[in-house]
């Protein structure tokens, strides 16, 4: 009897168009079973043809397929950018570090320089920018992370201090937002908080203000 109610419903699943796979798999019952029962009733060559333009399999072959091509082409971009760019002389450096600042740095405060980012890669470069090229100690700078209630303070922190090679003793007590990491609708960053740098001394602040209105100039 059981037996039976499994080939009815075999029957009513391949009229709707269902393959040997897609029926093995949701009665549980063996391909050459089914081979049996249903021998006397042939898929259309169009329903065929859906089957396997939409496998699952083929879909994940497709896409990795262009995926792979996407990745090889990318490389050869970035080969070719590499030796285009080359490496940053110092006054390049320099330069990139301003456009770098006008862009992501503090403008309200007159006398504190302030470098605020997600990204760990700017963040460090922004360290580096100040300690090769204002002679600035890394020592000397300060710093605050704005984090959300359900992160973990302390690995955060860790994390930071690993990123930009300085002192955990360097980091103020952190800003905590009311809001929580999960619950953002949107994904900005890299879910380490926003690191602030800061660094107290008024003859660099103006030396990157008065740099920055001159460049405004020249372009």
């Amino acid at each position: 009897m059981a037996r039976t109610k499994d080939k009815n419903k075999a029957i009513r699943l391949r009229k709707k168009g269902m393959s040997y796979s897609q029926i093995k798999e949701k009665l549980g019952i063996s391909k050459s079973t089914l081979s049996g029962w249903l021998y006397n009733m042939p898929l259309s060559e169009e329903r065929i043809k859906e089957l396997r333009d939409f496998s699952p399999m083929r879909i994940e072959r497709c896409r990795n397929t262009k995926m792979k091509k996407r990745n090889d082409r990318l490389e050869c971009v970035y080969e070719k950018t590499s030796r285009d760019i080359k490496i940053l002389n110092k006054r390049e450096l320099f330069l990139v570090g301003f456009f770098l600042y006008w862009g992501e740095g503090g403008k309200t405060n007159k006398y504190v320089t302030t470098f605020t980012n997600t990204d760990p890669v700017m963040s460090r470069f922004f360290v580096k920018w100040v300690t090769s090229c204002f002679n600035i100690k890394k020592s000397e700078l300060n710093i605050l992370l704005h984090l959300y209630k359900d992160m973990d303070i302390q690995s955060s922190i860790k994390f930071w201090s690993k990123e930009l090679n300085l002192s955990i003793s360097q980091f103020k007590k952190p800003y905590i937002k009311d809001s929580k990491l999960t619950g953002l609708t949107y994904k900005n960053g890299f879910g380490k908080g926003t690191c602030n740098i800061r660094i107290y001394d008024r003859d660099i602040t103006e030396y990157i203000s008065q740099s920055l209105r001159y460049l405004r100039k020249t372009i």
